[in-house]
Order: C-alpha cells, then sequence, then structure tokens
C-alpha cells in the first residue's frame, strides 16, 4: 500500500476562507429585504407630566357611566351585564340625555366615561369596548355637525370643530386595571 504525503492530505481539505464573506452577505440581504411591522396600537393623547398635585373633581353618580371589562371578558355597564353591541346606543343615549332622566347626564359636558378592565381581559375584548364608547362620541359629533353645519365632522373647519368638540367632548377616563378576578360578575 502507498504511503500517503502530507501535501495529498491538504488537497482533501475544504477551502472555507469564503464562507464569512457568503455568510456576511447573506445577512446583508435579509436585513436589507425585510420588513419590520411597526406596532399599531390605540393613539391616545396623553396629558403632559407634571408634579403638580392634581385637583379633586366633585362628580355627581349619575353624570358617571361606569364600564367594567372583568376577567372574563363579560361587559358590565353600570353594575349590570350588557351586550356589547349594545354598548354604543347605551353611551349615546347617557351622554345626550334626551328624555332629561334623572339617572343619566345633566350634559355632554358633564358625562364621564369610567372604564376600567380586569389584568385578565382579553386586548381584543378590552379594543371593542374602547371602539363602541369612542364610535359612540364619533357619532354624536357627527350628528351634531349634521345640525349645526349641514356636514360631517371630518369635513368642518378647525373652528367649526371646536364649537362641535367643545358642545360634546370626549371625557373618556381610564382606571388602572385591577388584579386579574378580582372584578367579577
Amino acid at each position: 500500500m502507498a504511503r500517503k504525503s502530507s501535501r495529498d492530505r491538504l488537497n482533501n481539505e475544504i477551502n472555507a476562507g469564503s464562507m464569512a464573506d457568503i455568510a456576511f452577505l447573506l445577512l446583508l440581504f435579509f436585513l436589507v429585504t425585510t420588513t419590520i411591522a411597526e406596532d399599531k396600537g390605540v393613539l391616545v393623547l396623553l396629558p403632559p407630566w407634571s408634579d403638580e398635585k392634581p385637583q379633586d373633581v366633585k362628580i355627581h353618580q349619575r353624570n358617571v357611566f361606569s364600564v367594567l371589562v372583568n376577567a372574563n371578558n363579560q361587559l358590565l355597564v353600570r353594575g349590570e351585564e350588557m351586550d356589547i353591541d349594545k354598548l354604543k346606543e347605551t353611551a349615546k343615549e347617557f351622554i345626550i340625555n334626551p328624555n332629561r332622566r334623572e339617572d343619566m347626564s345633566e350634559s355632554p359636558q358633564r358625562a364621564v366615561i369610567s372604564l376600567k378592565n380586569d389584568r385578565g381581559t382579553k386586548y381584543g375584548r378590552y379594543l371593542e369596548v374602547y371602539n363602541e364608547l369612542k364610535a359612540a362620541y364619533s357619532e354624536l359629533r357627527n350628528d351634531r355637525s349634521q345640525q349645526k353645519f349641514g356636514k360631517f365632522f371630518d369635513d368642518l373647519t378647525q373652528d367649526q370643530r371646536k364649537i362641535v368638540i367643545d358642545e360634546i367632548p370626549l371625557i373618556l377616563s381610564e382606571a388602572e386595571a385591577t388584579s386579574f378576578g378580582e372584578e367579577s360578575k
């Protein structure tokens, strides 16, 4: 049997010198061609930070529309279970109070919607409730815009929008979430 020289053994090796270059080019290719989806969430304008203590405001209970989504994803409005399909209309009626009932808000400027959820609430359910409440205000503002100016709210000038917003301000208070299962039916 012939003896193999060290030169024959070197020829059997794979030259891996350019592997790092190829890996770098592949990495660069994927970084350039991949798009990163931005998270989209609820757009809420938060007030600026202040070290001053907030004012204590007295609110009559009749002006508070309390909405609770518990850990079982049940919707409780003013302590009673409600289907989400009825939430928008009920909120609109509470805010406007067309029949001047004693158990509803005194006026749209005094109506406060208090939204509270449990830490066990599913995010999708929270968004459904939040969207229904925002939709109630949007419809009320569109109705008022049609009455006053004959246009939809989005088509109004800045001054006209301010008038409608002053008449129907969006006052939505979100309380801190309670512990898992603390709020239940």
